[in-house]
């Protein structure tokens, strides 16, 4: 969806000056042939997207997913999956549950019958090992071949956490130690959960070397965990050491993508990813509190795609459960992600984001009550929704 944010533009939370400057950009951006983008999903039935997708700028956001958490509750968003697309490339930031038909969707694998989905796919990067940010890495990893078809680029480079050393704390620290699951990797990171991926679904993988010809996965994915060496150690609580520059991780071309740590505690490691184009930068933030190491990674993003809670809903969410899960889940989803009055005032504003998109959003909240992350923000806000577009740059 590239329409002309009408939402934004007639939104009376926004103080009128900001709604006129709004306008004037929006007026400048069409006369030079570019779109805003905001408002609601894309209506099922929207006509075909082109081989540049629906919005044709040359660098663009493409909220894939934006629904926060394991629930499966609402019609309208899908698991988190954030698309970057430069210059007919796409590189993904997470790949929540849905990610794999949202991909279709969009549009970004282009509309050539000829070519595969994933024939432009240049890149995935994990944030963290939460199932709800790696569900779809198995569906895209078992089928890639078979959606890849024309590829002519490398192999897709993936990136996430390497194997966490310690695992996490117990809480609240007086229960019962549980018993580890995967006692022998019981924090294994990307390459160990590809390479266990693969070990699982051995009698399909073979069938598809030995009886239909394809290539071994390796030859489409180059797998990598993130080089930790010299950031500090992260202990049992999942806190992690204050970084004094971001992680190099990856340079395709015009595009280079950093990291930094980040604090979802007690799951470690956890990283944002910023990817610097000659259209602008972009900033997404994984989960997280409240994190002075993103902070510097988002000094002077053009756009901030950051996690957020909504408090109420976190009461709803518990409110069924019982005090022995209620409890650790409230203190885990407080402790460890961002809220709806922290995200712009104590995240966006000190890194002088110039805009923050909302994601990772959960259900039932409206869009009225996500707009307070306005407060203490002066730049422009966007609340997400699955399948909108953002352009990047003129």
């Amino acid at each position: 969806m590239c329409d002309t944010s009408t939402r934004i533009a007639n939104d009376p939370a926004l103080p009128a000056a900001s709604r006129r400057r709004f306008l004037q950009a929006l007026g400048a951006g069409a006369a030079a042939g570019t779109a805003v983008t905001a408002g609601a999903a894309a209506p099922a039935a929207a006509a075909p997207a082109t081989s540049s997708g629906r919005c044709p700028a040359r660098t663009k956001i493409v909220l894939l997913g934006t629904g926060g958490g394991p629930q499966w509750n609402s019609p309208d968003r899908t698991g988190i999956c954030t698309a970057v697309v430069h210059d007919g490339r796409y590189y993904l930031v997470d790949l929540g549950w849905g990610a794999s038909h949202r991909i279709v969707q969009s549009g970004i694998g282009g509309s050539d019958a000829a070519r595969g989905p994933l024939s432009n796919l240049a890149g995935v990067f994990l944030t963290h090992m939460h199932s709800d940010h790696v569900a779809e890495w198995p569906a895209l990893y078992l089928m890639g071949y078979t959606n890849a078809t024309g590829r002519t680029l490398p192999p897709v480079e993936v990136f996430g956490p390497g194997d966490r050393a310690v695992p996490p704390r117990v809480f609240p620290p007086e229960r019962p130690e549980p018993e580890l699951v995967g006692p022998d990797a019981p924090g294994a990171g990307t390459a160990a959960m590809t390479d266990l991926l693969r070990r699982a679904f051995a009698s399909d993988l073979n069938d598809r070397t030995r009886d239909q010809g394809q290539p071994d996965l390796s030859t489409l994915f180059s797998v990598n965990d993130i080089d930790l060496t010299g950031t500090g150690e992260i202990g049992a609580d999942g806190v992690p050491p204050r970084l004094t520059r971001p992680i190099p991780v990856w340079e395709d071309g015009q595009v280079r993508v950093t990291a930094t740590l980040v604090d979802h505690r007690p799951t470690a490691p956890a990283f944002a990813f910023r990817f610097d184009t000659p259209d602008g930068s972009i900033v997404v933030s994984g989960d997280t509190t409240v994190s002075e190491n993103l902070v510097d990674l988002a000094k002077d993003a053009d756009y901030l795609v950051h996690e957020c809670i909504d408090p109420e809903a976190v009461e709803r969410i518990v409110a069924p459960l019982p005090a022995e899960i209620a409890t650790p889940l409230r203190e885990h989803l407080f402790a460890s992600h961002t809220t709806i009055e922290q995200v712009g005032r104590d995240v966006a504003e000190r890194a002088g984001a110039r805009n923050l998109v909302l994601t990772h959003l959960s259900a039932g909240t409206s869009d009225a009550t996500w707009r307070r992350a306005r407060r203490g923000y002066s730049g422009r806000l966007v609340v997400g929704a699955d399948l909108m577009e953002i352009p990047v740059g003129g």
